[in-house]
This record gives structure tokens, sequence and C-alpha cells, in this order.
């Protein structure tokens, strides 16, 4: 095997071509197809298979579009996928990753992002084609459609890839109204998948990535694409729905490798327990996984625990100090800190109510607290916690919006400069502390706080229930709701205005565990009433339950609360009061 000499610095796809090159029979990607066969089937490609592929697909973009033009990937996880990004990239064209029409729910949702992104070309795989000519038949832009079938490129190698071209459009899987694309370049990733693979990996090799997340999701991209090609080492994934069917896929494919990573949001480890059987961790040897990432959303200590403890007790050999909270938006690209110092994740109890006041200080024994967890320390940028509506950074124990700075932090929005400007152009005022940049920083809209020097995430800015001049964050609500009863499954939690002032409205799911002897909606919701008002102080304004799945969730799977409160609001006074089950 020939040696490769790689630069930390340098681009995707220039790497996707040294490994070709110099490891051209060993095997890269593997896609489990479990929805062929519920057994799943291997698929594998080495990285001299993927880069003829990418040239080939390449060859073919080019006759339909021109560099600096925008490919949307509309086609479920697999193989192909990967082809079409990194045949994107060798074309010198902006990817657009995207999902395919026949994901259910989504579909204002695609054809939103489709009109705002305005792709030349849309490349899609075999079994979707079908519906993608029919959906891109229905839309004003008429872009030219290529179907990645594997075919192998004749022509010359792809040219270098240029730093500050924009590698691809990272539209939010949260958004519900206009659609916004985040423009990562080349470099902003290149930057990220350097500050992940110090953060999280090291200098372990080799290693193996094993997820579910969709490719179109910023945390799946990265940790099933990118981070594998940037480093030459292998990638085994499978589709999110094989996953939502049996969980127990994910922990399947990891037993037995001998040094693997994988990364999910809290929702899906607390999905993963709810839905293991007696016997599915039976004879699982999860020793080799050295990084389980915890991010994308809030992290919960009590998840944390609970995945721990019964993995533990089941005899798998999970690493507990391989467990790694962590935070990132797709505005920094995806990563920004994480606790990977491969210990217990450190959690904090903190004064419920001094927390909503903006100030984290670690609870007495014994009061009231809301426990978070440290999200660590961000590696190779800055963070800053800004004081609201005033842009001075605040010491150590002080709740502000967390900014950023660094090599992966995104330019701008794809064609919002108004919007643009406010998020990514924003300025520290006044003395600026040591060590930190005067701008341009990243206003994230998340609120955190510094803690012992480590970061802790403590809700969304856009989220945050301001009642009666009290914080409170919505996480905390929906967590107690939640251990209120055994009979609830997801929760969210928001405001809405209520005469001259915001009130609280739940809406939880029966769980789909819940026995109809259990369900009783009077006294579940007196139940969640009463522990609300005890554990926050706070008269919930309406409380409704719904059957499991009314409540919207984002593509990857998260609650979106932004869309169960427009559900809400829509139904007008119809909704107020409902203790029954129904539809939010």
């Amino acid at each position: 095997m020939t040696l490769a000499v790689v630069r930390n610095d340098e681009p995707l796809a220039d790497r996707l071509a040294t490994w070709a090159r110099t490891r051209p029979d060993t095997l890269a990607y593997t896609y489990v197809d479990h929805l062929a066969d519920p057994r799943g089937v291997p698929h594998g490609c080495t990285w001299s298979e993927l880069h003829r592929q990418a040239t080939g697909l390449a060859e073919r973009l080019r006759r339909v579009a021109g560099p600096g033009e925008r490919v949307a990937v509309l086609a479920p996880s697999g193989l192909e996928y990967v082809v079409a990004m990194a045949a994107a990239w060798y074309a010198g064209m902006i990817a657009v990753p995207l999902f395919a029409p026949s994901l259910p729910g989504h579909a204002d949702r695609l054809a939103a992002t489709y009109e705002d992104c305005a792709p030349a070309c849309v490349v899609t795989d075999p079994a979707s084609s079908a519906g993608v000519h029919e959906f891109v038949a229905a839309r004003r832009r008429r872009a030219t459609i290529v179907v990645a079938d594997g075919s192998p490129g004749t022509g010359p190698p792809p040219g270098p890839v240029r730093r500050d071209d924009v590698a691809y459009l990272q539209y939010s899987s949260g958004s519900t109204r206009t659609p916004a694309g985040v423009e990562i370049t080349h470099g902003n990733l290149t930057a990220n998948v350097h500050q992940i693979q110090r953060a999280l990996i090291g200098d372990r090799s080799p290693v193996t990535g094993v997820n579910w997340l969709p490719l179109f999701h910023d945390m799946g991209l990265l940790a099933t694409v990118a981070i594998p090609m940037w480093a030459g080492t292998r990638a085994v994934f499978f589709d999110p729905a094989a996953f939502l069917m049996q969980p127990v896929r994910w922990l399947r494919l990891l037993s037995g490798q001998p040094a693997a990573y994988t990364a999910a949001p809290n929702f899906a480890y607390d999905y993963c327990l709810r839905r293991l059987g007696h016997d599915d961790l039976a004879g699982l040897d999860l020793r080799g996984v050295f990084r389980w990432l915890n991010g994308a959303e809030p992290v919960r200590a009590a998840t944390l625990e609970r995945f721990a403890r019964r993995l533990t007790a089941a005899g798998t050999g999970l690493d507990e100090n391989a467990v790694a909270p962590a935070y990132g938006l797709a505005e920094a690209t995806v990563f920004v800190a994480a606790d990977g110092l491969d210990r217990r994740p450190r959690t904090t109890a903190f004064d419920r109510a001094r927390l909503g006041a903006g100030q984290a200080v670690p609870a007495e024994a014994g009061a009231d607290h809301a426990t978070l967890v440290s999200c660590g320390h961000p590696v190779g940028q800055r963070v800053a916690i800004v004081a609201l509506g005033r842009a001075v950074a605040v010491p150590d124990g002080q709740v502000g919006e967390i900014w950023v700075h660094g090599p992966n932090v995104a330019r701008r929005y794809w064609r919002r400069p108004e919007h643009s400007e406010q998020t990514f152009g924003a300025t520290l005022a006044g003395p600026v502390p040591d060590g930190l940049p005067q701008g341009p920083w990243l206003r994230t809209g998340d609120l955190g706080v510094r803690h012992d020097g480590e970061l802790y995430v403590t809700g969304r800015l856009k989220d945050l229930m301001i009642v009666a001049g009290r914080n409170h964050y919505p996480q905390d609500v929906e967590e107690t709701t939640a251990g209120a009863c055994g009979v609830l499954g997801r929760v969210a939690a928001f405001t809405v205005p209520v005469e001259e002032h915001e009130g609280v409205v739940v809406v939880a799911e029966r769980s789909r565990s819940a026995g109809a002897a259990d369900w009783r909606p009077d006294e579940i919701t007196r139940t969640v009433r009463r522990a609300v008002w005890r554990r926050h102080d706070l008269a919930l304004h309406d409380v409704v339950l719904v059957e499991p799945g009314s409540i919207p969730r984002t593509t990857s799977g998260k609650v979106s609360r932004t869309a169960c409160r427009d559900q809400y609001l829509a139904l007008g006074p119809a909704a107020e009061g409902r203790g029954g089950a129904g539809d939010a």
C-alpha cells in the first residue's frame, strides 16, 4: 500500500482522491439494507469504487450544470447518497443534501427547500427515480434529473477544490417556515471535521463509524460521510426508518467492533431504551465503542444515567467514560464543543430559581434544582457567553446567549443578506476579554453558561418561556410532565398569548405501552398540573393529551415545539381545556 501524505487542511474531495490512489481496495462505506431484508444485507464500496463512481457522476453533472450551481440530492440513505455528495464536489458544484419525496410528513418542507435553493439538477437513486420525476414535474423550476447508477468515470481526475468555494447548503431539520440554507464552504467542512477528530477520536486508528442518522442532517452527514472521508476510515450505516422500527439494530451493528464511534440525539437514546425487548441485549459486546456522542438537542442527565445503567447491567461491556455530551449547530457546520475527556459525563445540580433569574449557582442539598449536563470545552474555536441585548461577554456563572467564532463557522445564509448579518456578523461591545476577538461572531440563539470553565447549554432563546417575569425552560417542564405518571410519551411545552400575559401549554402523547385501563385523562391532567406547579411554581394554562405520533417532529425526529404551537393556535378555543385524547 502506498503511504498517503495528507494535510489537516486538505478538502474532503481531495482526500477521497488520495485514498482512492493509496488504499484503493480498502473498504470505505458499508450500507446495511434492513428495508429489503429485515436481517440486513450489507453493500460495500471501496475507496477506488467510490472515486470512480463519483467521477462518472461528476462527468454527467457537468453536462447539465456549471460550477457553483446547486445539485439537490433527493434520495434515501445509501451508497448512492455518498457518491452524489462526492460527485457534486468533484464537479465544482454546490451540493444540497435533502431527502426523497417518499419521506412521509415533510412534503411541504421539501418543496419549500427545493424552491429556495433553485437547483440546476437533481440526483437520486434508481429506486426513487419515479417519485422524484413526479415531484420535479410539479415544481415551477424543472431541474434536470440524474440517476446515480454506479457508472464509473472515464475522464481525467477532478481538479483541486478551493477552500472558499461552497461545498453544500445545510438546511436546518427543524425549520417550519421559510427554509434558510447555511453556506458551508470546503474550508468550514475541513476545519470542523479536524476539530471533531481532535476532540472525540484522537489518535485512534483504525476506527469505524456506525450510524443511522439521515445523511441530510448535519450530524449524520459529518459522522457518516465526512469523518471517514477525512480520516480514510470505515463507515457502517443504515436507514433511519430501520432504526425506528428496531433500534436494537444500532447496537447489534456496534457489537463486536474493535474501535467504533457513533452519534445520535438525546431522544434516540431514550427511544432505544423504550423499545428494547427483554432479550435484545443478550450477547452484545459493546466494549469496543469508544465514543457515544449525544448531541443535536439538549442532553438530559436522566437519559445518560438510564442508558448507561441498563446496558451495563446487561453485561454489554459499555464504557461509561465513552459517553460524550456535545453541543453544535448547522451554522457552525455542526460541532462546537464536547465532553470528550474519557470520563463519565459531568452533571451539575443548579438552583432552579437562581437559574431562572440568569445565574448558575450549584444548589444546596435538598433544594429545588435543575440538573444540567456539561458539554465540555470548544475545540479549535472560541465561545463567549453574551448578555442578552447588550453584546457584552459575561463571566462564568451568568446565563447568556452562546456566541461562536472559528474557521468552521459559516459566512452567511443562502440568499438571506439581512438574516445573515444579524446571525453571522455580531460584534462584542465594550472591553473584550483576553483571547476573544471583537468579531465577527455567530449568534447561536441558544442560552448557556460557563461553570468551572465548562459549557452548559440551558435552552433555546426562542423557546424560553417567560411567565410573570420568571424564566422557564421548556425541556424542564417537559421532563416533569413525562415523569409525572408512567403513561406519557413525547411532550411539547410552549407559551401562547392569553389576554395580557403568556400562558404555558403542555401537549403530551399517550405512551404506546399504556393500556386502556391506565389511560384516565382527567386524572392524568390533574397529576401533570400538580407536578408542574410543585416543581416549577408554574400554573399551566392548558394540558392537551393526544395519541402517539400526534406531536409534530422535525425530519431528524426531534419534537418541533414551534409546529406544535402553530397547530394548537390554529385550533383556536376548541383546543383549550382538552384533557382527553385527540390531535394537537
